[in-house]
């Protein structure tokens, strides 16, 4: 570190602050690493709508859908370690998960992986990964965001990251990243933004869910609407606030947890409070209330890989538009597919057009296309069997 501090004269102020200078050879530049800056990632999902590929004993997250040797997770980290020291990186998920975490992220330790005892949608993932951080450095700033998106623009992403935690940090502003739509997509939430902010950092004017087709596009021609992303900024003390001013009850809960956080009592109490807090997104509890909301809108090559449908559209099709994952497949007069099977499987399909098949482990999938997002009826039909835990 002495040694690159002296070659790009950067003066000894900026390592005796605490503030490390990275070198990453395959992106070829410097990022000064701020250790006022911490990075939580939401792991605790069970992606039912990939579904037989995803399980509850190894959900999406865990998975390496594009033959990399990386999953999802890893590859998030991968992406965050870049402009945020590892070792403050939080990984949030569910207390079945820790074996798996720690066992594809052998960089971070026990204590960085905070474990839910049940799911509680966003908004309580964030309050405890908040309030971890408050007991380590009250000053700090915090990106928050998904395991399981993808991005091909690291950079540009990169870039936004950084940029974003400075604009946060020392203000009250409550950041989010906005995605340009290239389609009018009804799976995703909408940000408006005005014309009103500070340089490329817009003010929100609304937040709408998953409008339908019509609507979407309507959105996507104004200019003025750009996809959730779902990847947050703030500090500590800005969110923290938030929670008190619009989920007064969850702030309570954990407020009161204070003196146990970063000590070897914090999961005994959180075992025994978090499954007490309201069930409720980060976005509606609080991004849809608060004044000073912010977004940070690029082209970041992003997909939130929620849906067959998505993976789709990062695959390279045939010639009639089918995608095949993992296995060969021989087709006749076929189109607008999707087939996955385990490697080393063969699938011979004729005269089917929009349909999913999926066949993973013990259980197997073919459902049209344009019903996908009743796959998590179907699996929830499934968990009604006798037998159920042997396929879900």
């Amino acid at each position: 570190v002495a040694k690159v501090c002296k070659v790009f004269h950067i003066k000894k102020f900026f390592y005796q602050n605490s503030l490390r200078i990275f070198v990453n050879r395959t992106i070829k530049y410097i990022t000064i690493m701020n250790y006022n800056n911490y990075c939580v990632i939401m792991a605790g999902g069970v992606g039912s709508r990939f579904w037989p590929f995803s399980r509850n004993n190894r959900p999406k997250q865990f998975l390496d859908f594009f033959g990399t040797g990386r999953s999802l997770l890893q590859m998030t980290f991968d992406r965050f370690s870049k402009v945020i020291p590892a070792s403050n990186i939080l990984i949030v998920t569910n207390s079945t998960y820790k074996d798996l975490v720690l066992e594809q992220l052998p960089l971070i330790k026990e204590n960085q992986v905070l474990l839910e005892p049940c799911r509680r949608n966003t908004a309580p993932c964030i309050a405890y990964a908040m309030s971890h951080i408050k007991a380590i450095n009250p000053e700090a700033s915090m990106v928050v965001a998904p395991s399981d998106h993808l991005i091909t623009k690291e950079m540009e992403f990169l870039n936004a990251i950084e940029r974003g935690l400075h604009f946060v940090t020392g203000t009250n502003h409550l950041l989010t990243l906005g995605i340009k739509p290239n389609r009018p997509e009804t799976g995703y939430g909408y940000i408006q933004a005005s014309d009103e902010g500070e340089g490329d950092f817009k003010k929100v004017k609304t937040f709408t869910e998953k409008p339908n087709l019509e609507m979407a596009t309507i959105f996507m021609q104004s200019g003025e609407f750009f996809w959730n992303s779902g990847v947050f900024m703030w500090s500590v003390k800005t969110i923290d606030q938030a929670f008190k001013d619009f989920l007064p009850e969850i702030s309570q809960k954990f407020e009161a947890g204070m003196p146990y956080m970063n000590t070897d009592k914090e999961q005994e109490f959180i075992d025994e409070m978090f499954p007490s807090c309201q069930n409720i997104s980060i976005d509606y509890g609080i991004m849809e209330h608060a004044q000073s909301v912010h977004v940070l809108y690029g082209d970041f090559g992003w997909s939130d890989l929620g849906t067959w449908g998505a993976l789709c559209d990062l695959s390279t099709p045939d010639a009639d538009n089918n995608v095949v994952l993992k296995c060969q497949a021989l087709t006749y007069d076929c189109k607008d597919n999707i087939v996955v099977l385990p490697e080393g499987k063969l699938a011979v399909l004729h005269d089917l057009e929009g349909y999913i098949v999926v066949e993973s482990d013990n259980a197997l999938l073919v459902c049209k296309r344009s019903d996908e997002q009743r796959i998590r009826q179907f699996v929830n039909d499934v968990s009604m069997l006798p037998d159920n835990e042997k396929f879900i």
